[in-house]
């Protein structure tokens, strides 16, 4: 006799209007679109932040959320559903791009050259930026300034320390993991830690993309903002890369994702190399 599927009963119960809710209030406060099909993701996510804080629906959680007994807790709903896939050196066709910018700009300007990675998440991107610009200068105290910002408090805090299991670096050369990289001993081994220098090359700062104000001071020689604005739906999207394009040096880089297309989104810039802009003049 064929069993029978039995279904799931969820813990916590959890409707269509409270998916909703989460929606319009990740929306509002992150600008992340979340689609239909993220319903599953948001319950699980959602449902341990339920369990930390001992309330035992969505519907009494979102309305303490939206009535202002829980600000402690935005950040936390924020964090749930923040998405942070990241590796060293992802999409590594952007390297090179970005050495040869970096020593190209050298030759032109001897005060330090600025970059700001926009989406740091666990620190993976930063510091492949840092370990760029020790190659392009051939020194692990380049004339190199970086700003990695990110809205979720948890992974800047990974970031900061700059440490990682051995399985997050293998597959870069051992030319690399010997000059940038510590190996633990005793209790530390299978880890790395990121060397000291590299480490001091990164500013880490906690940053909303759709807050009013960027902790940020000066233009930037290169910006990444890499798998970001798929989270975006398109008057979001305009709005952050309207406020770019003040922050772009004249010949600053702007580094999108695999799957980003901004030229149907901004008229301020044009297509330099694979998802790599830069300023368009004839829009000035």
């Amino acid at each position: 006799m064929p069993q029978q599927k039995t279904e799931t009963v969820k813990e916590f119960d959890f409707t269509r209007r409270d998916f909703e809710r989460v929606r319009a209030l990740i929306h509002q406060r992150a600008g992340i679109s979340l689609a239909d099909s993220k319903q599953e993701m948001v319950y699980s996510r959602l449902a341990r932040r339920l369990r930390a804080t001992g309330i035992q629906s969505f519907t009494n959680y979102l309305d303490d959320l939206e009535a202002g007994r829980m600000d402690r807790e935005w950040e936390s709903f924020t964090n749930a559903l923040t998405t942070n896939l990241t590796s060293f050196f992802r999409e590594a066709h952007h390297f090179p791009l970005l050495l040869d910018h970096l020593v190209a700009l050298r030759k032109k300007d001897t005060r330090p050259l600025t970059i700001w990675c926009s989406a740091a998440s666990t620190g993976e991107e930063p510091y492949s930026i840092a370990m760029t610009a020790c190659e392009a200068f051939n020194t692990l105290t380049p004339p190199v300034q970086i700003v990695a910002t990110d809205i979720d408090t948890n992974v800047l805090s990974t970031a900061s320390n700059g440490v990682y299991p051995m399985e997050r670096v293998e597959k870069m050369s051992p030319e690399r993991l010997r000059r940038f990289f510590l190996k633990g001993k005793g209790a530390h081994e299978g880890m790395a830690r990121i060397r000291p220098e590299l480490r001091s090359l990164v500013t880490f700062k906690q940053l909303n993309l759709l807050g009013d104000r960027w902790p940020l001071e000066g233009q930037f020689d290169a910006i990444f903002c890499r798998n970001v604005m798929i989270y975006f739906d398109k008057p979001t999207q305009r709005t952050i890369l309207g406020r770019f394009v003040p922050l772009m040096k004249p010949h600053a880089l702007l580094f999108a994702g695999h799957s980003e297309n901004f030229l149907y989104v901004s008229d301020s810039l044009r297509l330099r190399g694979k998802t790599v802009y830069e300023l368009d003049g004839r829009s000035a």
